[in-house]
């Protein structure tokens, strides 16, 4: 199965533009079995399966990630 190295995520901002977000596809996989994806940071993390559903993982303690309202491959 083919996943794409990296998507781009748009999350709904409170400002005038939204949040994009560029993940890179990792070495990990999550409960699914689907490719995990993280920013440069690290602190934002999704799986993404092969139909392009998205499941977002907490990088650390506290952190409760919104949905995106976009996923796009790149």
């Amino acid at each position: 199965m083919s996943y794409p190295d990296s998507y781009e995520l748009v999350f709904r901002a409170s400002t005038v533009e939204d949040d994009v977000v560029i993940v890179r596809r990792t070495e990990r996989a999550g409960a699914s079995g689907s490719p995990v994806y993280e920013d440069d940071s690290g602190i934002v993390r999704a799986e993404i399966s092969d139909r392009g559903e998205v499941r977002m993982l907490a990088s650390g303690g506290h952190q409760a990630p919104g949905m995106p309202v976009t996923v796009r491959s790149l």
